[in-house]
């Protein structure tokens, strides 16, 4: 089915992402809190399952997937942090992952927000009318990803309060958001640039239902 960014995550998001962390080497341990933590193989990112405990909403949806990054592997300081609700496309997060497992200074800034905006666009989104340099919006008008003051407690090392952040959605239907995922201020304009060229992927993905809301939306086509 497609677009992607409606796509959902046919409920196996834990399992989906958690599988191509282990292909990728990065070591699991259960925690106290009953989440599911993953380590890469430097020590310097993590990606932790925490839905179970439900952390904090973003659009009224709990996070399922907090991602961070640090400077040392030793140090007890997240530079930055990205967290994803449950019906975000699993194939985004992983693409993502992978982009971040594959830099030597996940925590280094690269490029600028514009980076962003063009990945979107160069696969059919267009930049917002009334914020071009900082918002886009996909042709059908349900989903959006926007630079823009992040949500209470979404962490960064900056604690300056007027950094804004990415913040990503679909919303297929007014009022009820499918996922919500949103980037802490430090996160690398290149790494979310990453996730929006996924997200906004033309190349159909397989799913085995349809999320609630999306009808009229997808195109559906026959398994190959």
């Amino acid at each position: 089915m497609s677009p992607r960014h409606l796509a959902g995550d046919d409920d196996a998001l834990a399992d989906l992402v958690s599988t191509s962390l282990a292909r990728m080497g990065w070591r699991m341990w259960p925690t106290a809190r009953q989440t599911m933590l993953y380590v890469s193989p430097d020590g310097l990112c993590g990606a932790e399952w925490v839905h179970a405990v439900y952390p904090f909403a973003l659009g009224g949806l709990p996070v399922a997937w907090q991602i961070s990054a640090r400077s040392h592997p030793t140090s007890a300081m997240r530079e930055w942090n990205a967290y994803f609700t449950g019906g975000t496309p699993p194939e985004a997060i992983v693409d993502f992952l992978l982009a971040l497992d594959a830099r030597a200074e996940p925590h280094a800034p690269l490029g600028g927000p514009e980076v962003v905006l063009e990945a979107l666009t160069r696969q059919g989104w267009f930049r917002d009318i009334d914020r071009p340099q900082s918002a886009a919006n996909d042709p059908g008008f349900t989903a959006s990803f926007s630079l823009e003051a992040v949500p209470e407690h979404v962490f960064d090392a900056d604690p300056r309060p007027d950094r804004p952040g990415w913040q990503a959605w679909a919303e297929p239907v007014l009022g009820n958001p499918l996922w919500c995922a949103t980037f802490s201020a430090s996160v690398p304009h290149d790494l979310v640039a990453v996730f929006a060229t996924s997200l906004a992927s033309p190349f159909p993905v397989r799913r085995q239902r349809l999320p609630e809301g999306t009808e009229g939306h997808l195109t559906l086509l026959p398994p190959t």
